[in-house]
């Protein structure tokens, strides 16, 4: 398309933080440090997790830049960047998470396909860009709206991006109509992250961003939208990123039977130890990060130090000095909360982690109730075990 292309190789890639932890090279992916990840309450840009299924595409002209927009519509139209600019802009703080983390405590027990992600393949940004809400108004679609009057009800987007699981074609995903024509639910066409220009990892020069959502329908690179009568017919809507039970394998898979994976469950971390933390004999500080999709809050992050025989409540925070309600006109509703909670340590043990969403969604206790043969939403108790050191002094 013009103003941007998608390289055939990876001789243009960005600069990346030294700190990252590669998970691929080809395609690029990588995480933050666990500890780096909870220092702050928005992850800088640097340290937000990065994922792509090909090379990063290139802007070689900003000003031929544009986002086509067809299907179930009265007349096809095209936005160039100074349209969607003019538009009121909005700043949205929204954690994104990719559907695979933890994937790699998954796979300890039964081996799964994917990503090798630990617990910190998500990130707390402030999104800014217009509303898809607006956006799409432009085009003649009113807010609030379910169906168009030529039968539309999803709204797809297409990237620059190409992607082998495609055969070479683009990436895409969609959501609901009547997600995407409602301002309450913060879609976002975005142009900025944590108030700078997008970069190139994160979607550069527009990307959607889905709150609440798996990462994977916040579509980087935008190309295209279109509105259809049906959910998006990609790879990444129907072969993947949908959660089966444990008793499915590759061999008796039928991907038809189960609804594309859209909001996140209930999901914490503890990020301040390491999964085999050897500490001096006495308290250690425990913290970490609990987030739960579609907007729902987080009620309460539980802390055991004796392997979940008995708990404690963390406290619970977001901006630095503010109080975190849920619900509360002052707390982001789309974002993380970060937890903190001390424990006396004497002897070996396992300090485990879990969260209780607003609508009293708890963690499942055992990864093996939530294990599938790929791997995505293990949100079961966070576990990190701790070996006690005794000093001679």
């Amino acid at each position: 398309m013009p103003g941007i292309r998608a390289p055939v190789n990876y001789s243009e890639e960005p600069d990346r933080h030294p700190a990252l932890k590669i998970n691929a090279k080809q395609p690029f992916n990588a995480e933050p440090p666990r500890q780096a990840l909870v220092s702050s309450y928005v992850t800088p840009t640097e340290f937000f997790y990065k994922r792509s299924h090909g090379p990063i595409p290139v802007v070689d002209d900003l000003e031929r830049y544009s986002v086509s927009f067809n299907g179930l519509i009265e007349k096809p139209k095209e936005l160039f960047m100074k349209d969607i600019m003019s538009l009121p802009k909005y700043n949205v703080t929204a954690t994104l998470q990719c559907a695979g983390n933890r994937r790699t405590a998954m796979s300890k027990s039964r081996t799964v396909r994917g990503v090798g992600w630990d617990v910190a393949a998500l990130g707390n940004a402030i999104w800014g860009g217009a509303k898809l809400a607006d956006v799409l108004e432009l085009v003649g679609i009113p807010k609030l709206t379910s169906t168009t009057p030529l039968g539309g009800k999803h709204v797809e987007f297409v990237s620059v991006d190409r992607c082998k699981e495609e055969n070479g074609g683009p990436y895409k995903a969609s959501i609901p109509l009547s997600q995407a024509t409602n301002p309450e639910a913060d879609v976002l066409l975005a142009y900025e992250m944590n108030g700078e220009t997008l970069n190139r990892d994160h979607g550069y020069p527009l990307r959607v961003v889905v709150p609440g959502v798996i990462g994977a329908r916040s579509v980087k690179w935008l190309d295209s939208i279109n509105i259809d009568s049906q959910i998006c017919q990609g790879f990444f809507m129907q072969k993947d990123y949908k959660m089966f039970p444990p008793s499915v394998n590759w061999d008796n898979i039928d991907w038809s039977t189960r609804r594309p994976q859209m909001d996140f469950p209930v999901q914490s971390a503890i990020c301040s130890l390491e999964d085999v933390n050897v500490g001096k004999y006495g308290k250690i500080a425990i913290k970490g990060y609990a987030v739960s999709g579609g907007g729902r809050g987080i009620e309460r992050v539980d802390i055991s130090a004796d392997g979940g025989k008995t708990w404690k409540e963390a406290s619970r925070y977001q901006k630095p000095g503010i109080q975190y309600v849920t619900d509360d006109e002052k707390s982001d509703k789309w974002a993380w909360v970060l937890f903190e909670a001390e424990a006396d340590v004497h002897s070996n043990t396992e300090i485990v982690a879990k969260a209780i969403d607003t609508a009293a969604n708890v963690q499942p206790e055992k990864v093996e109730d939530v294990w599938n043969l790929r791997g995505i939403l293990n949100t079961s108790w966070h576990r990190v075990q701790v070996q006690v050191r005794h000093s001679n002094m």
